[in-house]
């Protein structure tokens, strides 16, 4: 406390030197307003005393007026009353004025203020008369043999002196009685009363038999606290051996499922640093309780008791006091958080009743249900904080309502981007284009649907890589779900062939029907088909069409069918290859695999053709 104390003077010492001027300027406007404040209350004071003689006045006139003139009678009391509400109205202008400020102290002997001077007397400020005041009370305490009934009231012209032997305490004058709405005789008789029983009090707080005990008493409060202290050192060092001990005992470290968060070590030295913390925490709690205890002995550090105590006791109250009024306003949110509390159980159960088809409502579909019941929870969380907002501590101080824009300015352009991903995610839940699971085709990209967001959509590729695609991208593309309707009407795979005209279509079409019934995912019904696209200068393009329920194999059924198709057409003797190839392949092996040839075969040979006709006539 000395040091904090020591630090301030040295700081308001520093601004003083600094500033002159301004310390003096602050003391000069002091002084003006003082003496400006008294000018107006001697001013009322005047007119209430000419209102008091008006009101005599009155008062008599009232008393010789006869009985019968009744009409004389009440004008009379209104008068009387009109001036007494003047009257009321100059107290209370006085009691106004008197607030404006706050005066000068005269300090006591154990730095308690004991009363205040408002007015100036002669050429001497109020700050001066209270400086010269508190100096003269403290020069009687100096005085051993000072008996304090001997102060004494000596009515002065125009004041009342408080007189000790021959020296003059303070002279009480008009002005300063009017400040305390009385007397100068019963301001004065006052502040002998207030003289009195502070030198009273000053010679019992220092005799020395009375010292001796506070000292006395201060030594055993000091050992009791240093004992407090060891013992509370004991103590946590006995604990930090319990501590110690725990080790692969109680404590084995915290794991969660096969990962260690913290080990049998690590959760011993918090558990110590934790133990230290506690222990230091006692020792300032139990100085911070004796020192108060220890200023309270002596007469002149009790102020200093007090203000520490205050600085615990203060908060404390001021939380309490805090707590106590917010109480209606805490128990509104609470009803209100439990009324919402409950909304949300009832549309989450609506939610799951719709999901599982128990409840069903025409033209929303079951995968509707946790979207939208997403949607409305937020806009719930949204119109709750809109709805507890007034009732928030600081909700209407300036520092709330520029945090809560600024926030709001984030919010609006941060999001900018991520805000068209979520409306067109949004929209995306409501066009069923796709849910999970099913295979998709996305611009280029083809894969699984693995996830779905408000801003972003995700993919699985054949190949397992994850494409994550934003909804925004999604909206301005164009997009091709093969899963939609496989598992009712079937998804139709497709692949084509390009066979020579030298092979009859009909047997062709049979080797492309049986390769896809050995197909293992195609269906037999609905019965493969096969289309004629086209008819080129030298192969005809034959494309075979079968139904499938299991759209998300299909490089597999498409690897499988084309394994098929080859097998097939080596079985009956079709080559598949370019008919270019086969119309200049004169004395080449066929392109059939020789496990399905037959044993006898031979490549054919060259044919070489002779013109006779020209060599003979050469």
């Amino acid at each position: 406390m000395k040091l904090v104390k020591l630090f301030l003077s040295v700081i308001v010492l520093i601004l003083l030197a600094a500033f002159p001027s301004f310390a003096a300027a602050g003391q000069d406007s002091l002084n003006a307003t003082l003496t400006e404040v008294t000018g107006r209350l001697l001013k009322v004071k005047e007119q209430q005393v000419i209102d008091s003689l008006k009101t005599t006045i009155l008062e008599n006139a009232l008393q010789r007026i006869a009985t019968t003139d009744t009409l004389q009678k009440e004008i009379l009391k209104i008068q009387i009353r009109e001036l007494k509400k003047g009257k009321i109205k100059a107290y209370a202008k006085i009691d106004s004025l008197r607030n404006l400020v706050s005066g000068y102290p005269v300090i006591g002997f154990f730095n308690d203020t004991l009363y205040n001077v408002y007015t100036r007397s002669g050429s001497f400020s109020a700050e001066t008369r209270a400086e010269a005041i508190t100096k003269r009370i403290k020069q009687l305490g100096e005085t051993w043999n000072m008996d304090a009934d001997s102060i004494r009231l000596v009515p002065a012209e125009a004041s009342i002196d408080i007189v000790f032997g021959e020296t003059i305490l303070m002279n009480i004058s008009e002005s300063d009685a009017l400040w305390y709405h009385t007397t100068p005789h019963a301001l004065a008789k006052s502040y002998q009363t207030i003289i009195t029983q502070t030198l009273n009090k000053y010679k019992t707080e220092t005799r020395l038999t009375r010292l001796a005990k506070e000292a006395g008493l201060a030594i055993a409060i000091l050992f009791m606290i240093i004992a407090l202290l060891l013992y509370i050192s004991k103590l946590f060092k006995w604990s930090a051996g319990k501590i110690t001990k725990l080790e692969n005992t109680l404590l084995r470290g915290v794991k969660i499922k096969n990962y260690t968060l913290i080990d049998t070590k690590r959760q011993i030295n918090i558990l110590l640093s934790l133990n230290t913390f506690v222990k230091w925490i006692a020792m300032i709690i139990a100085i911070y309780i004796a020192l108060p205890i220890l200023f309270g002995i002596f007469p002149w550090t009790k102020n200093y008791a007090s203000v520490l105590f205050g600085y615990i006791l203060t908060p404390i109250k001021t939380i309490g006091n805090g707590l106590w009024d917010y109480l209606p306003n805490l128990i509104t949110i609470f009803v209100i958080i439990v009324v919402f509390r409950y909304a949300g159980k009832i549309i989450r159960y609506l939610k799951n009743e719709i999901e599982k088809e128990h409840l069903r409502i025409p033209g929303f579909y079951p995968d509707w249900a946790n979207p939208t019941y997403q949607i409305i929870r937020v806009l719930l969380f949204a119109f709750l904080l809109v709805v507890i907002f007034p009732y928030l501590p600081g909700s209407n101080s300036p520092v709330f309502q520029g945090v809560s824009v600024f926030l709001g300015f984030l919010f609006t352009f941060g999001s900018a981007g991520s805000l068209s991903n979520i409306i067109a995610g949004i929209i995306l839940t409501y066009m069923r284009l796709f849910k999970l699971g099913d295979r998709v085709k996305i611009g280029d990209v083809v894969g699984d649907v693995i996830e779905k967001s408000l801003l972003v959509t995700r993919v699985r590729t054949i190949k397992n890589e994850i494409i994550s695609i934003p909804n925004s991208t999604i909206m301005s593309s164009h997009t091709i779900n093969y899963s939609s309707d496989a598992p009712e009407k079937g998804l139709i795979v497709h692949t084509t062939v390009t066979i020579g005209y030298d092979v009859p279509w009909k047997d062709m079409y049979q080797a492309l029907i049986d390769a896809a019934l050995k197909t293992t995912y195609l269906l037999n019904e609905p019965k493969p088909f096969v289309l004629q696209t086209s008819l080129e200068d030298f192969y005809v393009s034959y494309q075979i069409n079968a139904y499938t329920r299991e759209p998300n194999k299909q490089a597999a059924i498409y690897s499988e069918l084309h394994q098929n198709i080859q097998d097939v057409c080596n079985e009956r003797g079709i080559e598949i290859m370019s008919p270019h190839y086969k119309a200049a392949r004169d004395g080449n092996t066929t392109t059939i695999p020789a496990n399905y040839l037959p044993k006898d075969y031979k490549a054919p040979s060259f044919n070489v053709s002779v013109n006779k006709d020209s060599n003979e006539n050469k």
